[in-house]
């Protein structure tokens, strides 16, 4: 590990390399604070780790990067119905391109940053830019947990949710609140029809 340049980054000179990276939990809840799917849940339900096993290695004039291998993790995120932690397990395999930041098309290089620059093409998708002489594979580690998110995760397809009146888990309790009147109908709710 580089001490001076973090635990997921490679000096270029070094290649090829074949390593493995931990990620663990406070990295990941850090990458995925501000989620609302990950924000839900009770700060001490660790957000989750993982783990990958990486192949680098440079092309002939030892500017573009490879990257090959494996990526396996979990993450811990809300249920969309009741709360509930979600246990979702992640298994990639990563095959992306390291480019010097000077070499990058342009379009690839605004979406890497996260700017909502134009539209990539299919085979921008698995670049990302390097500075200097040193890869730092944190950003397609992080990709890897946020892409991973789903959009409305479910502890059980039968889960029932929380009850939109009282907020209790329909789950593991009931409650006694009557349902609402469609307030379109709530005219009628006093209407006597004569027999």
């Amino acid at each position: 590990m580089l001490k001076d340049h973090g635990p997921y980054r490679v000096l270029v000179r070094d290649l090829p390399v074949k390593r493995r990276f931990e990620v663990p939990a406070e990295r990941v809840a850090e990458w995925l604070r501000g989620m609302p799917m990950r924000d839900a849940l009770d700060a001490d339900i660790e957000a989750g780790s993982g783990a990958a096993e990486l192949e680098l290695y440079g092309d002939a004039d030892g500017t573009t990067v490879f990257v090959a291998g494996e990526f396996d993790g979990h993450l811990a995120v809300a249920c969309s119905r009741c709360i509930g932690p979600v246990d979702v397990a992640i298994h990639e395999t990563l095959r992306v391109t390291f480019l010097p930041r000077h070499e990058m098309p342009a379009d690839a290089e605004e979406e890497a940053e996260g700017g909502e620059g134009p539209e990539v093409t299919g085979e921008d998708l698995d670049l990302f830019p390097y500075d200097g002489d040193v890869v730092d594979l944190e950003p397609l580690l992080r990709e890897q947990f946020v892409l991973a998110v789903p959009f409305a995760p479910l502890c059980a397809e039968t889960c029932k949710g929380l009850c939109s009146q009282c907020g209790v888990d329909l789950n593991t309790d009931t409650c006694g609140c009557e349902k609402p009147i469609d307030p379109r109908l709530a005219v009628l709710k006093g209407l006597k029809i004569p027999s």
